[in-house]
This record gives structure tokens, C-alpha cells and sequence, in this order.
């Protein structure tokens, strides 16, 4: 199952989206595994390390969304304005802090190994996952 949202006032498409998605959630998939809360640290040179804490959650109509936290920095709920997620390859952007992400979820849906872009750095960024 590939799902992918733009976070964008795109009015027809994002109706499209929706109703493209709604026949597998009637048929009762289950949520794909990457919603959820994961936990990463990046490290981050001379700023030590920094914790990055990842919310995803799916909409009714199939849709995807996201926030991003982090913790040492005080900044909490920080919009991902794009996520894509076709397993096991996630990517998210977030405009308003000028960041993407690509990685991969493991075989055990525990753990998306990949890069974390931004300021025209590359750092790796393990995420685990929070259970609740």
C-alpha cells in the first residue's frame, strides 16, 4: 500500500486521495506500520546530541500526518509538511525547519534506519519505536 499526502490546500486531490484510499479500509487493513510515535538522536557535531521524536497518524480516509519534537531544543509539534510511506520506505519534509528524511522500517517494524537532510547537512538518524 503506497500513501502519500501533501499537507497542502489542494481541495480535489486530497478528495481524490481519500476516495482512492477508502475501498482497502473497508476491506479492514490495518494501519500501516509506521504510524505511531518514534524516537531518534542525531548527533549533531559541537551541539552534542539532539533527541527528534517522530508522531505519525492516519486519518479515516487513509490519509497520513506528522509532527515532529525536539526535546533538548524545546520544540514540540513541529508540522511535517509531507510524508510518503510505501514500505518500507518512508519520507517526510518539513518546510518550516527546511528538513527531509528517507529511511527504511525493518523487517520487525521497529526500527527506520536512514538520513536526516538539513542546512545542507547529512546526519544518520536511527528511529525506534515507542510502544505505548
Amino acid at each position: 500500500m503506497k500513501i502519500c499526502v501533501r499537507q497542502l490546500a489542494l481541495g480535489g486531490l486530497s478528495l481524490a486521495l481519500g476516495l482512492a484510499l477508502l475501498p482497502s479500509l473497508a476491506r479492514g487493513e490495518k494501519a500501516p506500520a509506521v504510524v505511531g510515535d518514534w524516537e531518534g538522536t542525531l548527533e549533531a557535531g559541537m551541539q552534542g546530541k539532539l533527541r527528534v521524536v517522530l508522531h505519525v497518524t492516519q486519518a479515516k480516509d487513509g490519509s497520513l500526518a506528522a509532527t515532529l519534537d525536539s526535546p533538548d531544543q524545546n520544540a514540540t509539534g513541529i508540522p511535517v509538511t509531507t510524508i510518503t510511506y510505501e514500505e518500507p520506505a518512508l519520507h517526510f519534509e518539513s518546510e518550516p525547519i527546511k528538513g527531509t528524511y528517507d529511511g527504511k522500517m525493518n523487517k520487525e517494524n521497529s526500527e527506520i534506519a536512514g538520513e536526516w537532510k538539513q542546512g545542507g547537512t547529512t546526519l544518520p538518524l536511527v528511529f525506534q519505536h515507542v510502544k505505548q
